[in-house]
């Protein structure tokens, strides 16, 4: 992976920390939050994917996807 794409990366984790937390506060909703940090941890691990793709690199990603969809069943079932 090349610098850029790894801070892309590293950015886009970190504004999805931020933005989350900025819809915890403001919002006081945590289902909204959570959602927010799993759509910018999705975008990470697929710009991470636009590198040099390796197996690992899509292991992560197909986790981070997996995990994003369950805990989004989850949150609609327990509604």
């Amino acid at each position: 992976m090349t610098a850029a794409l790894h801070l892309a990366a590293l950015t886009t984790t970190v504004f999805g920390l931020v933005a989350s937390a900025v819809v915890l506060v403001a919002a006081r909703r945590p289902r909204a939050a959570l959602a927010v940090l799993l759509d910018f941890l999705t975008a990470a691990g697929l710009l991470r994917l636009t590198g040099e793709p390796s197996w690992d690199a899509v292991a992560a990603a197909t986790a981070v996807i997996a995990v994003r969809k369950l805990v989004t069943a989850g949150l609609r079932l327990s509604r």
